[in-house]
Order: structure tokens, then sequence, then C-alpha cells
């Protein structure tokens, strides 16, 4: 079960493999499905990417869209402050959780 959720959050992140290849991300899995998935595959990294989403919702003023959290874990090695909070939240360092929080980018419109 546990490598089911893994390869389903793989292809609903639709991580590229291959070297340049461009991912085209579309917001079609809804936040919770997406939540759980990735507590059934790492709970830290649910974890991680809910303080994440609410960090970016104090600091940007809108909640982030699924298709949002999807470019942060699979472009490239990942967004180094959602990373951080995975990591953090995995250590429960709650100071790095807020540190990190409070260095979130708002994408322009």
């Amino acid at each position: 079960m546990r490598s089911f959720a893994l390869s389903l959050l793989i292809s609903l992140s639709g991580v590229a493999f291959a070297q340049g290849e461009r991912v085209d991300f579309q917001d079609d899995v809804p936040i919770d499905t997406y939540l759980a998935l990735l507590a059934q595959v790492a709970p830290p990294a649910r974890d991680g990417a809910e303080a994440y989403m609410a960090a970016f919702r104090s600091r940007c003023g809108r909640a982030m869209r699924t298709v949002e959290l999807r470019r942060a874990f699979a472009q490239g090695n990942g967004d180094p402050v959602l990373m951080g909070m995975i990591r953090a939240s995995h250590e429960r360092d709650t100071a790095t959780v807020q540190r990190l929080g409070a260095t979130i980018s708002c994408p322009s419109k």
C-alpha cells in the first residue's frame, strides 16, 4: 500500500525524471486529497506542507492552491523553504518552522 501511495503521489506531483523536461501542472487534485497522500507516504511532509501553506496564507493573504504546492515540491530539488519546513517538522523544531515561514515569497500578479 505504501508503494502504491508513493507512486500515486509522484504521478500527482507531475515529477519529471528526465533532465530539462517541462512539467505541466494543473489544479486537478483537491488539496485535501494531496495532503492525505503526503500523510500516507511521510507524515512530516504533510506537517511541513501544512505549515508552509499556513505561512503562505498569513504572508500572502490568500490560500495556496494545490498546483502551487505541487510546484513547490516538484520543481528542481523542491522549494528550499518547503524542504526546510518539512525537515524542521520532522525534528519538531517549531522555531525553525516559524523562521522559515517568515521567508516565504508571495507570487507577483
